[in-house]
């Protein structure tokens, strides 16, 4: 993923996460783990942002943005 600095986000994306397949999705609230990625757990909102190649250490890329 291009640093976040370089991404054009929505304001409101306040965690950052890469699925399995490689996908990059900003989230509005903390995202929850499922099988291959990360969910919004019907409380939030969320974007796809950036796609890079699959990552199958995508478990530690769940970090916080604002």
């Amino acid at each position: 993923m291009p640093e976040l600095n370089d991404i054009n986000y929505p304001r409101w994306v306040n965690w950052v996460a890469q699925d399995a397949d490689g996908s990059w999705w900003g989230f509005s609230v903390e995202p929850l783990e499922h099988t291959s990625g990360w969910y919004e757990n019907e409380v939030g909102q969320y974007q796809l942002l950036y796609k890079d190649p699959p990552n199958p250490d995508w478990k530690k890329t769940l970090r916080k943005v604002n």
